[in-house]
């Protein structure tokens, strides 16, 4: 697996809930490519619990948007808009575990339009949580003019 490099990190004006690693409330999520694969990595913690040791639904769907967010970043280095997100809850997902992962792929691409799979297993390697996500990408030059995108590199590319 390699480190996608976050090329917005320090800048004064990015503030993203899901991947700044700045923001004091934010998941500070951090993604990996591996093979046609997006994968984050990521440790719960109790700010994030609705019942009892148990993670938010809700905190859940951002994780799994903000990774399909990623997947449009890298695979087509450009931005895109969230359409549709749809959650399937399989089981619980426990706060107390070291991390949960996260694995996003591209399923079906229909000219700008992107669908998405994400699967959340728990620290043992049992499905969680699946998501599909559909996004509308943004032409490359338009997300550089109106949005800062910045060509997403992985390490061993800088």
């Amino acid at each position: 697996m390699k480190k996608i490099i976050n090329p917005w990190v320090g800048e004064p004006t990015y503030h993203c809930y899901g991947c700044d690693p700045n923001n004091a409330t934010g998941l500070k999520m951090e993604f990996y490519e591996d093979g046609d694969d997006i994968v984050c990595h990521w440790h719960p913690r109790t700010e994030f619990e609705s019942w009892r040791n148990t993670l938010h639904g809700g905190v859940q769907a951002v994780l799994v948007d903000e990774i399909a967010s990623w997947v449009i970043f890298r695979k087509f280095q450009t931005s895109g808009v969230t359409s549709h997100l749809d959650m399937r809850y399989k089981k619980q997902v426990v706060i107390s575990q070291e991390h949960i992962t996260l694995r996003a792929r591209v399923v079906r691409q229909r000219r700008q339009v992107i669908d998405i799979n994400v699967e959340l297993f728990n620290a043992e390697g049992e499905l969680c949580t699946e998501g599909h996500c559909i996004y509308f990408l943004t032409p490359k030059q338009r997300a550089c003019e109106e949005h800062g995108f910045q060509d997403f590199l992985t390490e061993d590319e800088i």
